[in-house]
């Protein structure tokens, strides 16, 4: 019952930190600096639409958190030296699953989008799948002045 509560905490925190750390790439969500800001907007047409996974973060929140856990529970384990190498390899086993927790959980489903732009050329956009387009559709290509491009219907 320990451990099993020391795994739901250790779940809620990397899934806080980590969510509160990843930026979205999705063709709905701006930035603060993106807000207020002049965009330009070209029109163009979809040639293609693939399904792919846009990878999740990897700081080093997870690692901690689980590292600080792993070593919480390992030394519950045994008494004296026994439980110093039980804390050290539970702080590296924790560290280890932290890292991978933050990644899975971050991760997203994304969409990678050809569109030939009015002007002739072709370019390559990839976002979170959260805006239906088919290849035929004629789309928006929003480029901010930080280089940050989506596509919009």
């Amino acid at each position: 019952m320990y451990v099993m509560t020391w795994a739901a905490v250790f779940t809620a925190v990397v899934t806080m930190l980590a969510g509160g750390c990843a930026s979205s790439r999705s063709s709905e969500v701006y930035s603060r600096d993106q807000a207020r800001q002049v965009q330009t907007v070209m029109m163009g047409t979809v040639e293609s639409v693939k399904y792919v996974t846009i990878e999740g973060t990897k700081t080093p929140v997870g690692t901690a958190v689980g590292g600080v856990a792993g070593g919480v529970l390992g030394s519950t384990v045994g008494g004296g030296s026994g439980r110093t190498v039980a804390t050290v390899i539970g702080a590296l086993a924790g560290a280890a699953a932290g890292t991978a927790a933050e990644e899975g959980i971050t991760r997203k489903p994304g969409l990678e989008i050809v569109v030939t732009k009015d002007t002739g050329t072709t370019i390559v956009v990839v976002q979170e799948a959260d805006v239906e387009v088919s290849p035929g559709d004629r789309v928006r290509i929003i480029t901010a002045a930080d280089g940050t491009t989506r596509v919009s219907r």
